[in-house]
């Protein structure tokens, strides 16, 4: 199973007429590491994260949902790419996300997010699959609007 969108960060051209600012790759870099180090700050997040750092761009972190904890390893490449790859939990296939940072022309950002099975999903989860595929697109589409709410209120 393999999922893939993408959400325009910057288009010029159509950023002027909403009035939405601009993001420096440094500030969208930055609203992502929140992703990594206080999700809890996003809608629909964990109550709360605990990360360390175990080499340089490498988290290991425990999110907690309640009495559900997940465990997962974060491999970054600074203002390029992020890697969330879950432990295994339960009776789940564990899915890793990617976020790439792209940019095709000077300026105009996008976010590529890519979810992989890391394994032969069951065929429930295969049944569900456009399920959970709307629920990351709103989730991601719900990150990226935070992140402008935080450029718009505190400058990232």
């Amino acid at each position: 199973m393999r999922f893939e969108h993408l959400i325009e960060i910057n288009a010029p051209a159509t950023a002027v007429g909403a009035m939405a600012p601009l993001f420096t790759r440094e500030q969208l870099w930055h609203g992502l590491m929140q992703r990594v180090q206080t999700p809890q700050r996003f809608p629909m997040g964990p109550e709360r994260c605990e990360w360390r750092e175990t080499e340089p761009g490498v988290y290991k972190r425990e999110v907690y949902f309640g009495p559900h904890v997940l465990h997962d390893e974060v491999e970054t490449t600074p203002m390029q790419r992020l890697q969330f790859t879950p432990e295994a939990h339960g009776d789940t296939t564990p899915v890793r996300l990617t976020i790439t940072v792209e940019e095709p022309t000077a300026g105009r950002m996008v976010l590529r997010f890519v979810y992989e099975a890391l394994g032969e999903p069951s065929a429930e989860e295969a049944y569900y699959a456009e399920y959970r595929h709307n629920a990351w697109l709103h989730n991601d589409r719900d990150m990226v609007r935070t992140l402008r709410q935080w450029l718009n209120e505190e400058g990232l």
